[in-house]
């Protein structure tokens, strides 16, 4: 734990000491997230975005599917296996083409109550297969193989006193940090850095949606580069069980 908080904080503090080298970018991030339960072991998991760029709406940025088979250890505790593909619209480094990459993730994800205020962490291994491009305007045959591991913190804090139950607000604060393993990254180890602040409305104990903003830093390939994003965060979540009254504990 102490090696992953340590990890958010050097990409925190790279985001600082290199603000003013970055392109700056606006978007809307919008997203539905599922997990739906089967049975005390098992469920699966569905989360689907599409994300515009160009100030907040002009052009599409990236259309993702993922989807995962969910082993739960306890309610608070579960692991997932799963296959992402990802579309990358027209941008920088193919201009003319779009770019799809498909990716394999493993996560162990985990909860954590103090009192009416939550926790939610997961840390996420991804291996990445990003279709190579040639001459920044057609596909190349063949694709680039990168590994990155990211870890997720989100805190979520009650505005009601009854605490987080139907009709009512809670404050989220949510920090993601990406790290690069893949040898093929020489200049850029440190991958992105992403911080939410906003508020979730919760329509009943397994729906909420999140709106809020979010800035993205990330480090481009070249190492001395880099984006600032600026977002708008739009997330649905819904959370789901089917399992029989009398099979729960």
């Amino acid at each position: 734990m102490k090696q992953l908080l340590l990890m958010c904080l050097i990409s925190t503090s790279l985001f600082a000491q290199n603000a003013r080298q970055a392109t700056d970018e606006s978007q809307v991030w919008m997203g539905f997230f599922n997990q739906t339960r089967f049975s005390n072991k098992w469920g699966v998991w569905g989360d689907f975005h599409f994300r515009t760029t160009e100030h907040f709406v002009k052009e599409p940025s990236k259309g993702i599917i993922r989807l995962g088979l969910m082993y739960y250890f306890n309610d608070d505790l579960k692991f997932t296996n799963g296959y992402a593909f990802i579309n990358h619209f027209p941008e920088e480094g193919h201009a003319h083409v779009s770019q799809p990459e498909h990716r394999i993730w493993h996560q162990l994800q985990w909860h954590t109550r103090y009192g009416k205020i939550r926790t939610m962490q997961w840390v996420r291994l991804e291996e990445r297969f990003r279709r190579k491009i040639k001459n920044d305007n057609e596909l190349a045959e063949g694709y680039r193989f990168d590994e990155r591991i990211r870890y997720n913190f989100m805190l979520t804090i009650p505005l009601s006193k009854k605490g987080i139950v139907a009709k009512t607000l809670s404050a989220q604060l949510n920090n993601e940090a990406m790290i690069n393993l893949s040898k093929n990254n020489v200049y850029n180890v440190f991958d992105q850095n992403r911080l939410f602040l906003g508020l979730a409305y919760n329509f009943n104990s397994h729906t909420n949606l999140q709106v809020g903003y979010m800035n993205v830093y990330q480090q481009l390939a070249a190492g001395n580069r880099f984006k600032n994003i600026n977002a708008i965060r739009l997330f649905f979540f819904q959370n789901l069980d089917f399992r029989k009254q009398g099979v729960k504990h």
